[in-house]
């Protein structure tokens, strides 16, 4: 099993279904080290055209850690997240405030 950080939509049990067709195990965590930041997913003329969204994603920086959940799962439901995951974004391991390790995604 592997263990994703998630601070944002896949947290949210419907996201979860639709993409692993299931609801996954998961506990509250947070990641120290990083903070949150919003930024325009997508190229900019798109965007404009389709409504396009904003999305929050982790830069480095201090503060308060960012907290989530520590989701569970297989590692073709690991590859299911890549896939639902902006490709703007890369999957880097973590060590969470518990000591746990996890997967998170974070814009590159």
């Amino acid at each position: 099993m592997e263990n994703l950080f998630s601070y944002g939509t896949l947290r949210d049990e419907d996201v979860q279904r639709a993409v692993f067709g299931r609801t996954l195990n998961s506990t509250q965590d947070a990641l120290a080290g990083y903070r949150l930041v919003t930024m325009r997913v997508g190229d900019w003329e798109a965007a404009k055209i389709s409504g396009g969204h904003l999305q929050q994603t982790l830069a480095p920086g201090d503060g308060e850690p960012v907290t989530g959940a520590v989701l569970r799962m297989t590692e073709e439901e690991l590859r299911l997240a890549d896939s639902y995951e902006p490709k703007e974004y890369t999957r880097i391991r973590v060590r969470l405030c518990s000591g746990t390790e996890a997967w998170v995604y974070l814009r590159t």
